[in-house]
Formats: C-alpha cells, sequence, structure tokens
C-alpha cells in the first residue's frame, strides 16, 4: 500500500507461499516464532527485525478477533490469503523476485482514486476493522465507499464486545491523523459512533445558544475545535484534551438546553468514568 501510495512504510512484512514450515526452519535457523495459532516468525532481514508469516485461510467460527479457525500450509495460495484482509489496499503484494505488483482485487485503482473498499463480507470478521477504516480515512483523506459503510454497520454488536484497548488503539492512532474529526464522523455515518465511543456520541443533538456557536450542536463543536488544534499541535494530548473537554455537554437534560450550565464539573466525571 504505501509503496503504491508513494509513502515510506514503518515496516516491512513478508509473506511465504508454497513453502513448508520445517523447509523454513532449516532455511532460518535463527528465526524466532512467535504466532502461536498459525507460523509467525522474526526474522532479521537487511538489518532489520521483520515479520514473516505463512499464507493461511480464516474461517469464523465464533466472536470478534479471535473467533477464527486458521489454515495455513503450503497448498495456500496467495490470493486466498489476500482475499482475507480488511480493505483492497492491504490486498497487495510486491513479489520479491521480480518486483512485480500482486493485485488480485482491485486495491491498486482504489489507491489511486482514494477510496477505502472492502474486499469481501469477511471485513466483519474482525469487527474493529471497522475503526481501522475509519482511522485510515483521516490519515490518508480517502473516501470510504457505500458498500463498505454497509460492513461497518454490521459490526456493530461484536464491536460492543470488543476489549477496550483495541478501540481506544484505534482512537490514539486516528488523534494523530492530519484531520481527526474523520474518524468520528465516518463511525457516525456507519452508526458505530455511539457503540465505539458512547461518550462522544451524547454530544449529537445537543444544541448550543446559535450566537455563541453558529456552527451547531456540541458534537460539531467538538470535532472542529479538534480539527483545529490538529491543525496546530502534533502532541495526542493536546487533541485528545480538544476532543474532551466539552463531554458534559453530552449530559445536559433537555430542558436545559441549549444553555450548559455546569456542564465543566458534569464534564470531570464523564471523562473520569471512560
Amino acid at each position: 500500500r504505501d509503496y503504491l501510495r508513494g509513502a515510506v512504510p514503518k515496516d516491512r512484512d513478508y509473506l511465504l507461499c508454497g513453502c513448508r514450515e520445517e523447509d523454513f526452519q532449516q532455511s532460518f535457523p535463527e528465526a524466532v516464532q512467535v504466532g502461536k495459532s498459525f507460523p509467525v516468525y522474526m526474522l532479521d532481514i537487511d538489518g532489520e527485525n521483520c515479520e514473516v508469516a505463512f499464507a493461511r485461510r480464516e474461517r469464523k467460527q465464533g466472536n470478534g478477533y479471535r473467533g477464527f479457525v486458521v489454515e495455513y500450509g503450503s497448498e495456500v495460495t496467495l490470493e486466498e490469503d489476500l482475499y482475507r484482509r480488511d480493505t483492497t489496499m492491504n490486498s497487495t503484494a510486491l513479489k520479491l523476485a521480480d518486483g512485480s505488483i500482486i493485485d488480485p482485487y482491485g486495491g491498486r485503482a482504489d489507491i489511486e482514486a482514494g477510496r477505502i473498499r472492502a474486499v469481501s463480507p469477511h471485513f466483519c470478521d474482525d469487527p474493529v476493522r471497522a475503526l481501522r477504516a475509519a482511522r485510515q480515512a483521516a490519515e490518508l483523506g480517502f473516501a470510504i465507499t457505500e458498500d463498505t459503510y454497509g460492513y461497518m454497520a454490521k459490526c456493530s454488536e461484536e464491536l460492543a464486545g470488543e476489549p477496550t484497548e483495541r478501540l481506544l488503539d484505534e482512537m490514539k492512532k486516528a488523534l494523530a491523523a492530519p484531520k481527526p474529526s474523520i474518524f468520528f464522523r465516518s463511525l457516525q455515518r456507519s452508526g458505530l459512533l455511539r457503540t465505539a465511543f458512547p461518550e462522544i456520541a451524547d454530544l449529537e443533538g445537543k444544541i448550543q445558544p446559535e450566537i455563541f456557536h453558529p456552527e451547531g450542536d456540541a458534537l460539531q463543536h467538538t470535532l472542529l475545535l479538534l480539527d483545529k488544534v490538529a491543525a496546530e499541535v502534533p502532541g495526542r494530548a493536546a487533541r485528545f484534551a480538544a476532543l474532551a473537554h466539552d463531554l458534559g455537554k453530552g449530559t445536559t437534560p433537555a430542558e436545559m438546553l441549549p444553555h450548559h450550565y455546569g456542564h465543566e464539573e458534569r464534564g470531570q466525571e464523564v471523562l473520569e468514568n471512560w
């Protein structure tokens, strides 16, 4: 993906096809196995500690990102491995032998068009992929396709049961993006904002005095401020402060609107509970 975008990748991952695990171990005895349910090894390649994984198929059997039955072996093809990926731009491969691009699902065209598109219904197998799509939209400035929004919406039930740290990890990465609001707006559009971050979703519909806030409700105000801070401050702590500064407005009683008396104190409570 980064190669096709002309960007410098943060790391390099290698995929092995048509290779038996015992043959790999014999050829690279220094490789350290780190995968438990399927073979993943750490290997020094050109002075860099890189991940080497064997091509695999996955079959959904349970809930969440752990609910998979994994099949691997020398008979698993590259196309089968790429089919289980989340989006088309992540389903491309660079063949080391000749430098050719293998792109069975149209990832290159989607990168050129600035699209985030699910490869298949397997997108829903790991519900956090919905957050990842929203985060990459914020990072890359790409547009999520309508069918992918549909898959994201289907992730709601399982997403509610995911470990909090997985949700927070995607949010932290999104806060480092050039325009973090895209992450939250994408989740809002897919119906997942309340599932993932109810404290932020509660700001929707909380109207404010128009003379002070012509931009709209507390959610619109918060996301506008978040992007303004992101444009000037690189640190995620300051950006999170912008995101959280008006959390108390999400608990304002309906009869008090459009005013938000005492929201500073109530916001501290919301933040502590979060």
